[in-house]
């Protein structure tokens, strides 16, 4: 059985790291985790950012609840106010995490998730860079096969392995593609 992730709003916004991190639960090395809650932020920075309209950012919502089974967390919110972190908005991200039997949050807002507010419940943070480096140590093979799979489903120009790495690279991924660019691993 994989183990269980939280991904928050932060990693879902970007197209491609999104598109990765969805189809390494679809993988089945990781069962991925959000909530309509963390749905809801990343549709509001789509349309602070003027990417896509409502319809858009709604069939995006759809695709992504159908793309990975079991992926709602639902009924954590009775868990929020006795929770602390340095941010009391990001509350529902750790009550959801815990609800789902998280083992480990997903999430570029580290400050936000100190480990001391964390090793209570067991989870840990990680950037989506040190999560999947992690998952490349653990399988590089199925990391490397996720991303041949994003160059074969783009269809605007033509897409190539190293265009979807220079994607992630943009979005933060830097210690990943550089794993990836050295081809797939054996674990």
């Amino acid at each position: 059985m994989a183990f269980i992730v939280l991904y928050d709003s932060n990693v879902l916004y970007p197209n491609t790291v999104r598109d990765l991190l969805i189809r390494l639960a679809q993988h089945r090395i990781v069962q991925a985790k959000w909530t309509e809650q963390i749905l809801d932020e990343v549709e509001a920075a789509l349309r602070r950012n003027d990417i896509g309209d409502d319809e858009k950012r709604a069939e995006l919502r759809r695709r992504m609840n159908a793309a990975v089974r079991d992926c709602l967390v639902t009924n954590y919110e009775p868990l929020i106010e006795g929770l602390k972190l340095p941010d009391p908005d990001d509350r529902h991200v750790l009550a959801a995490a815990i609800k789902a039997g998280a083992q480990v949050i997903v999430t570029d807002n580290s400050k936000d998730f100190p480990s001391e507010c964390l090793v209570e419940w067991g989870i840990e943070q990680k950037t989506a860079d040190d999560f999947v480096m992690d998952l490349i140590d653990m399988d590089g093979r199925v990391v490397y096969g996720c991303v041949m799979e994003i160059v074969s489903s783009r269809r605007r120009k033509p897409v190539t392995f190293d265009d979807v790495l220079d994607q992630l690279e943009r979005s933060q991924l830097i210690g990943s593609a550089s794993m990836l660019r050295g081809g797939p691993t054996e674990s």
